[in-house]
């Protein structure tokens, strides 16, 4: 291993084993950035578990629109939407290259346990949209995962400009879509339409009455529809844009920028991209949208392309304010609680859904289809107060959230310990006694 940037944050100590990393060996600031993108995406997810998929994507489809419904969702779409997601992808590479170039400097090779560790990762995804909720992320993470590793070792700007690149991929998809669009049979865009964009009433009683059904009245429905988006959606988007900033992860990691270690001034032109460029351009396209009167063709194909780059920028927005955060050491207790969150990022995620699909689905309170926007911000709220609070409290006493000490187990192949050892009391020399 020959990259500065891993040397200056894995010490000659922490190589020796090639197991999970361990608390001591674990870069703070980028568990406290993972835990900001893990609660942030909560922001945009609960509108998929609370109410009709259709709205996800167009507001008008569904619901209350108007007053402070209408201020949560813009707020969301503004500083959220696609944010928090983009940035949990690239600290997903930058974890892959930590991890496989730690097994590196062990003087072992890293593929086996790191495409055993995706494999995983894939099975989890599947049982976990198959069983419970359609918009699972960890199974095209898993996908990405696997073809990043390959390009780990890559200079930074190759990394940057490769994951640019391909995050591109999708917005060619969009583009090559809509001026094909007029030449589909009307029938497939009409059922398009329905099933996708603008449901009509009849459709989106079905859905509530699916949804409120009971797990087994929902499986037929989920199954399909997680079937679609583990195959379409990853075509046409969530696999491109998830690789793409996996690959510029880890160019930003290797610069530093992750680790909290850039110049200050760095982190402050990240914030002013964000907000000067990046929440503009973000605020534009809405704007379009509503003008363009959620029309599926312009508003899906084109005018979502203002959103899926400008919310670059504000991505940076959020890691330079983080990362200065961590820098400056300020806000000690919440950075605590944060980096616990990120630590225990995958319960947390998992968490996520068992909460919400027992509060929405009818296996537990239906409430699908039933609460407003501000109702909806009400409960994320309420987790991420409850996560805040658990986290820590949890890896007081363990080492691993539930789910990462299953994960570490099976990818190393042994139970991992769980429990904290207590601290050895130290022994007082002859001299002191």
């Amino acid at each position: 291993m020959d990259d500065p940037a891993v040397l200056s944050v894995i010490s000659a100590e922490d190589v020796t084993p090639a197991g999970p990393v361990t608390p001591k060996e674990r870069i703070q600031s980028i568990d406290v950035m993972r835990g900001v993108a893990l609660l942030g995406i909560l922001a945009m997810n609960i509108q998929d578990f609370a109410a009709v998929s259709a709205a996800y994507w167009n507001p008008t489809a569904y619901g209350d629109l108007h007053g402070w419904n209408y201020a949560v969702w813009y707020l969301c779409a503004l500083f959220a939407e696609l944010k928090f997601m983009s940035i949990f992808s690239m600290l997903f590479g930058a974890g892959i290259y930590l991890m496989t170039s730690r097994i590196e400097a062990a003087g072992r090779n890293p593929g086996p346990i790191h495409y055993r560790r995706m494999g995983w990762l894939a099975l989890f995804g599947c049982l976990h949209g198959y069983l419970l909720w359609t918009g699972d992320i960890l199974f095209t993470y898993a996908l990405g995962g696997m073809c990043a590793y390959l390009g780990r070792k890559w200079r930074p700007k190759t990394l940057l400009i490769s994951g640019l690149v391909f995050t591109a991929i999708a917005t060619a998809v969009s583009v090559g879509a809509y001026a094909s669009l007029p030449y589909w049979p009307k029938k497939n865009v009409d059922q398009m339409r329905d099933d996708f964009w603008k449901p009509s009433q009849a459709r989106i009683d079905r859905e509530i009455a699916v949804h409120r059904a009971g797990w087994l009245g929902e499986e037929k429905a989920r199954a399909a529809e997680n079937l679609g988006n583990q195959i379409q959606g990853n075509i046409f988007l969530a696999f491109w844009r998830a690789y793409g900033l996996m690959l510029a992860g880890i160019g930003l990691f290797k610069l530093g920028m992750f680790s909290a270690k850039a110049p200050a001034r760095v982190y402050v032109w990240f914030m002013a991209l964000g907000l000067l460029i990046g929440i503009p351009v973000v605020a534009f396209g809405i704007h379009q949208e509503f003008v363009h009167h959620w029309e599926m063709r312009q508003v899906f194909f084109l005018d979502f392309q203002y959103n899926y780059w400008a919310s670059l920028p504000v991505c940076l927005f959020w890691i330079g304010l983080v990362m200065l955060i961590c820098q400056k050491g300020w806000l000690p207790a919440a950075r605590r609680r944060l980096g616990a969150v990120g630590r225990m990022a995958f319960t947390n995620y998992l968490t996520h859904t068992i909460v919400c699909t027992f509060l929405f689905y009818g296996w537990g309170l239906g409430l699908y289809g039933k609460l407003d926007h501000v109702q909806q911000f009400g409960i994320v709220l309420a987790i991420w107060a409850a996560q805040l609070i658990i986290s820590p409290w949890w890896l007081d006493r363990f080492q691993f959230g539930p789910f990462e000490w299953l994960w570490r187990s099976l990818t190393y192949w042994k139970l991992q310990p769980m429990r904290k050892r207590a601290p050895v009391p130290a022994v007082p020399s002859p001299a002191e006694a």
